[in-house]
């Protein structure tokens, strides 16, 4: 039975698909590295709501939110909040990207096997501080926009034709490690009763550490093309690394209109921030690249990558009695700006309209008075798909799903404090978000 290789193309165009920030697809003949980046605006309040919050941006979280309604705010008020965060991310192991199996060891399988990467993260995910004057009101923050480490593993990943000419691609192990963090000044003006508009100024710092190690199976036999890989050292073929450490401004603007003493609509805008890529390969053991092991066989530096801009509109209305809210948000999030920055012509991520709902009862005769909110939200799949007919490259993408995460959220206000409680469920990501502001 002959024996073969799937090997890799150019490192560039290899490495460049790696970054998506999205579950993104490395090469067709490699690994992936599923990064995934949430757009989901801070506080607990806002995520009780579902997310549908620009409509009513009432509280410092709007100096992100929607700059427009800090002008609602009459004292200076300041705000912190703790999130947890608990990935899912699903990735291909290995199995049959075409052809029937052998059945010996690990090509005993006729479909593609995935498994799961979970990851907990926790810390402080938003600060703000508002101080309104007259019919300004300014706000400075920081925002944890992302924190994510991933790692995984494929093996016994095969192709061809079983009788005769049987592929199985090198093996992977793979990290990443993902941290953007951004700082911003914001501003809302109230042009009149019921209009206000606000402008927010921020500044990005993003770092992105991935790396890809790539193996033959432990030997040259049939009966180890066959086997689990044991990562032995003298069989590492090659390693491939990611890095970001960059920083960009964008600005965020927004406004508010109430359109009747119960009815409100608001809008934002959020610009993308860009960052520079870089990509490093080094050679290993098995195989001469005409360099000694572990010298750098390439490297790219400075490839720009766009990150989607977001629009967002939406309602809330809010009982006269001041006892119901309810709010909807639409988001247009214009995913495909990574891949039309790389410039792939074998891949694409689709745009993305999520439809935020949520609803507020608050018991104001209470003391404190306590808020009771439920909230849902619809996420499309963002994942990277390939457009071209490649049936490895389709095997390494594994198929993205449309997410509806749900949300609750309990909240205690007293006169100068207030403390909000909020979860959000979905396949891929649970989130727990723990606020409080304080105005005096």
């Amino acid at each position: 039975m002959a024996e073969r290789t799937r090997q890799s193309p150019s490192f560039a165009a290899t490495l460049l698909a790696l970054f998506g920030l999205l579950p993104a697809v490395v090469s067709a003949q490699q690994a992936i590295i599923p990064l995934q980046l949430s757009f989901s605006d801070p506080g607990a309040r806002s995520m009780g709501f579902g997310g549908a919050f620009v409509a009513l941006a009432d509280d410092a979280t709007a100096a992100f939110a929607n700059p427009a309604g800090l002008t609602q705010l009459i004292r200076p008020e300041f705000s912190i909040e703790a999130r947890h965060w608990s990935h899912s991310t699903p990735y291909t192991v290995g199995g049959r990207v075409e052809g029937l199996p052998s059945g010996d060891g690990l090509d005993s399988t006729a479909v593609l096997l995935t498994a799961r990467s979970g990851h907990d993260t926790a810390g402080l995910s938003f600060l703000s501080f508002a101080y309104p004057v007259g019919k300004w009101s300014f706000a400075i923050y920081r925002h944890q926009y992302a924190d994510l480490e991933f790692s995984g593993a494929t093996q016994g990943l095969y192709g061809g034709v079983t009788d005769c000419c049987p592929l199985r691609q090198w093996d992977n192990q793979w990290t990443s490690d993902i941290d953007i963090l951004t700082h911003g000044l914001s501003a809302g003006y109230r042009i009149h009763d019921r209009l206000d508009i606000g402008l927010g100024v921020v500044y990005y710092d993003a770092s992105l550490d991935a790396r890809v190690d790539e193996y033959l199976w432990d030997n040259d036999t049939p009966e180890a093309f066959a086997a689990p890989n044991s990562y032995l050292p003298e069989r590492l073929v090659r390693t491939e690394e990611l890095f970001v450490d960059d920083t960009d401004w964008t600005v965020n603007v927004g406004f508010l209109w109430r359109l009747t003493g119960s009815w409100s609509m608001g809008g934002v805008y959020r610009q993308g921030f860009e960052a520079d890529i870089g990509v490093r390969v080094t050679a290993g053991q098995p195989i001469d690249f005409g360099v000694p092991p572990g010298e750098v066989i390439g490297e790219i530096t400075g490839v720009g990558v766009e990150f989607p801009e977001i629009y967002g509109i939406g309602f809330a209305y809010r009982r006269p009695d001041g006892r119901l809210t309810a709010s909807f948000q639409w988001d247009r999030v214009l995913y495909s700006s990574i891949p039309d920055s790389l410039m792939l012509d074998d891949q694409t991520i689709d745009d993305a309209d999520e439809l935020h709902l949520g609803a507020e009862y608050a018991f104001l005769d209470s003391t404190p008075i306590v808020a009771l909110r439920l909230g849902a939200w619809y996420e499309p799949d963002h994942q990277m798909r390939p457009i071209i007919d490649d049936p490895w490259l389709e095997a390494m993408t594994v198929n993205g799903d449309d997410e509806l995460h749900f949300a609750a959220g309990l909240g205690l206000a007293m006169e100068r404090y207030q403390f909000d409680l909020a979860v959000d469920f979905s396949d891929r990501l649970d989130t727990v978000s723990l606020s409080a502001i304080f105005n005096f």
